[in-house]
């Protein structure tokens, strides 16, 4: 029987500090070589247990492998010159030295299929696997080989498709591209935003997501947000075109947000992941927060396709502070999962 209400995490989690800086971003890891390897499968173990003792119901790695959401795929594939850099302005908010593509860009081989199949081995729960939307990738990157947006973001949905058949063959059930990109580049979004995330999950039988979120709670992001108004109705720009498309679930931030709660409407039969947790503080929600943002969401969103979850990821936090986020969730899950059955 299908749980109602499955919890889940946007995607990362904090770092264990043996393995790198924790509470901070493309943090260096702390080991080498064979060491670093079992570091972080350990600290892939810690994670899902993690959130399994805090009832967190569809599990991830917490992105314990990757420094980094976007550059650590791109750093396993030919035609991007890491050591070639330039400073790029990042969805339009911040400056940052970024590697650059050279030639076609290719995979030669997965890149976390072996990470995948070790979480597979580590529960019989659902887990979900993250990977970076197309857009999102040529957003961090200087192209000096195609030379065009839409054309370098199709090469990459090609690669991602590789990779998510691979995901799904190693017993991934759901797998989300993270898009942050798709809150600010509207029209590139409704032209070949979606069509190219269209063709990444080409094929796939598993589940699929989107992840499109206002950001970590970095200070970039959140300088950004309050330039926003008392409004952000980012999301009416492509929702309805997103409603439209093959992907299963979309994720999405609402939790201490400006976001107009009526706007799920426009996905009005989509699953939704409901962002009831504020990444961007360490405060810790109570379960009756938590509760309080899934109600006013299930005006909008059927209680069969709602799954609470984070704003973003919770890699800038402590890892204290992201325990007590993760128990919040699922406690306010339970509220609400007591109030329907009533």
């Amino acid at each position: 029987m299908t749980k109602l209400l499955p919890t889940s995490t946007a995607g990362s989690l904090p770092k264990p500090s043996w393995l790198a800086e924790p509470e901070k971003l493309w943090s260096p890891w702390k080991l080498e070589g064979e060491e670093l390897m079992a570091g972080k499968r350990d600290a892939l173990q810690l994670a899902l247990a993690e959130q399994e003792r805090a009832g967190i119901d569809i599990v991830s790695d917490g992105e314990q492998t990757r420094q980094h959401f976007v550059t650590t795929f791109i750093e396993h594939l030919n035609g991007v010159d890491f050591q070639k850099r330039e400073t790029v302005r990042i969805r339009d908010r911040y400056d940052a030295s970024v590697p650059t593509v050279v030639g076609a860009v290719s995979r030669e081989k997965p890149v976390f299929v072996e990470d995948a199949k070790f979480l597979r081995q580590q529960t019989k729960g659902r887990i979900k696997w993250a990977l970076p939307g197309p857009m999102t990738m040529i957003d961090t990157l200087f192209d000096a080989h195609y030379r065009s947006r839409e054309k370098l973001a199709w090469e990459f949905a090609t690669i991602l498709n590789q990779e998510a058949r691979e995901l799904e063959a190693a017993g991934v059930d759901i797998i989300q591209f993270d898009e942050p990109a798709f809150n600010v580049f509207f029209d590139e979004v409704n032209d070949w935003g979606i069509a190219t995330l269209e063709r990444a999950i080409e094929g796939l039988k598993c589940e699929t997501a989107v992840h499109i979120c206002y950001g970590y709670g970095i200070k970039a992001n959140t300088d950004w947000k309050k330039t926003l108004g008392s409004e952000w109705r980012q999301y009416e720009a492509t929702f309805p075109k997103l409603q439209a498309s093959s992907i299963d679930l979309i994720s999405l931030e609402c939790h201490n947000s400006h976001v107009p709660m009526e706007l799920l409407e426009l996905v009005r039969g989509k699953k939704v992941m409901v962002g009831a947790i504020d990444v961007a503080t360490d405060t810790i929600e109570t379960p009756e927060e938590v509760a309080a943002t899934l109600r006013k969401a299930l005006q909008f969103v059927d209680a069969d396709k709602l799954c609470p979850c984070t704003n973003c990821g919770m890699a800038p936090l402590s890892r204290r502070v992201a325990r007590g986020k993760l128990q919040a969730l699922s406690a306010g899950a339970d509220i609400i999962r007591r109030e329907l059955a009533a």
